[in-house]
């Protein structure tokens, strides 16, 4: 059996993959060795902490974009500033915070992205999408504490408007930017499809407490006792979600990595547009951690002060509810983890791109999600999966869409254009949607006020 996968490994071009039988089977001296050492294309050169060096390389960061992104820096104490300074001028306030959280997030992803290629390749790729969705945690976490009632519908929308982000936005550009500078993309069915089938899996149980109240609205049952129902079955799901998350996870990393390896190494040797990797002009482990807390820090203050003035924005303008959660949140929370896929397009590193992708949608649907609901559940805060019908609708169907772009393995601009269109579609409608929170009643989490807990 090992035979034949070697042979149909070395066909594709891609070099032997180890399972984790052959590692059991080495030397086990060698094989620690191996997991504590740094890759060399993680080797930085230096050890510690060098001020110049750090500031010079968080600014320059991974790519032209992010360090357009870094530019925006000069924000980040305006934005702080003007919150405590100009109390009244909540849309200013929004403002300035939406746009600080930009250069924070992208240092954020960079931190993550350095630390990954410290670390073996599904390890570093773990790594540095969980670093990509920290943005997301932090955020939701902020909006569970906050006392704005509204909160649990936005929170929900967001929810599913980051994997619509992901999957419909950022997909759309990898595959556009990386077809307009080569004809034809190819990638590993081992990543698509474990990727899709997971996401259509996730999708569906995501589904569950939506379609559980609908489906039982006719039948008469009192609302408390269905909204109950509805609360309890999505602790359950989020307890299994988060079990599956850990599955997942010990699948990629562990009993099946030898697999995942030979296809991102057989990635990394692809002839295109290569980044070449200088090792003066990479952090070091010290300063990786340096900058993520730093980082992660600014993004809690900034996202504190972002969801105060949410409220009031949706008072005082023509944004609903449904456009906040769906769309402008979901765009400021994956901003790094978009910046990054999109780089690795244009590198002609697919299958990368593509884990980076895959690898931010699960997270949010395995793990984010789920986490939502148990923190809030641990708040006593009644914190549930019941979506909105149109969301969740657009959700499956984005899913299964995706699912048939991947399925040939092949990617051009058209089928990124083909995906750009359904997220401004989806978008254009969330604009229009009205609204639909504490004041529209039926899904706001004033409905979940008397759920016991």
């Amino acid at each position: 059996m090992s035979n034949e996968m070697a042979e149909k490994t070395n066909a594709s071009g891609l070099p032997t993959p180890s399972t984790h039988i052959d590692d059991k089977r080495g030397n086990p001296h060698c094989k620690k060795s191996r997991m504590l050492k740094i890759r060399p294309q993680g080797e930085s050169g230096r050890s510690g902490v060098h001020p110049w060096h750090f500031f010079r390389i968080s600014f320059k960061s991974a790519c032209r974009a992010s360090t357009l992104c870094s530019m925006l820096w000069p924000v980040v104490p305006a934005a702080l500033a003007v919150r405590y300074a100009l109390r009244e001028r909540h849309t200013l306030v929004f403002i300035l915070s939406y746009i600080a959280m930009v250069p924070c997030a992208s240092l954020v992803g960079f931190a993550g992205q350095e630390l990954a290629r410290k670390l073996p390749h599904v390890a570093g790729v773990l790594v540095e999408t969980t670093c990509g969705s920290v943005v997301e945690i932090v955020l939701f976490l902020v909006f569970l504490k906050s006392d704005n009632p509204n909160n649990f519908y936005i929170i929900k929308a967001a929810i599913l408007g980051s994997i619509l982000a992901t999957m419909l936005l950022c997909l759309g550009v990898v595959f556009f930017v990386g077809g307009l500078i080569r004809e034809e993309q190819t990638f590993s069915d081992a990543i698509s499809e474990a990727g899709s089938g997971l996401l259509l899996m996730a999708g569906v149980v995501l589904a569950v407490p939506t379609v559980f109240r609908q489906g039982l609205l006719s039948l008469g049952i009192p609302d408390q006792e269905l909204r109950s129902g509805t609360l309890h079955i999505s602790r359950i799901i989020s307890v299994l979600l988060v079990v599956a998350y850990l599955v997942y996870t010990y699948f990629q990393a562990r009993t099946h990595h030898g697999i995942y390896d030979a296809v991102f190494e057989g990635d990394e040797h692809r002839v295109g547009n290569k980044r070449k990797t200088d090792t003066k002009d990479m952090l070091t482990m010290t300063e990786c951690v340096i900058a993520l807390a730093v980082s992660i820090s600014l993004v809690t203050l900034l996202a504190i002060g972002l969801v105060d003035q949410i409220e009031h924005v949706i008072e005082n303008s023509h944004v609903s509810d449904a456009f906040m959660g769906l769309i402008l949140v979901p765009l400021v929370e994956k901003f790094a983890e978009h910046l990054t896929a999109i780089d690795e397009a244009w590198d002609n590193q697919m299958n990368f791109a593509l884990s980076h992708v895959l690898g931010a949608t699960l997270q949010t649907a395995l793990l984010t999600a789920p986490l939502t609901v148990l923190v809030g559940w641990g708040l006593r805060k009644p914190m549930d999966l019941d979506f909105e019908i149109f969301n969740i609708v657009m959700l499956i169907l984005s899913i299964l869409t995706v699912g048939k772009v991947l399925q040939d393995q092949k990617s051009n601009y058209l089928e990124g254009t083909l995906l750009l269109t359904l997220y401004l579609s989806i978008a254009v409608s969330a604009f229009y949607y009205p609204f639909t929170g504490v004041a529209g009643g039926e899904t706001g989490s004033a409905a979940h006020t008397s759920v016991p807990e």
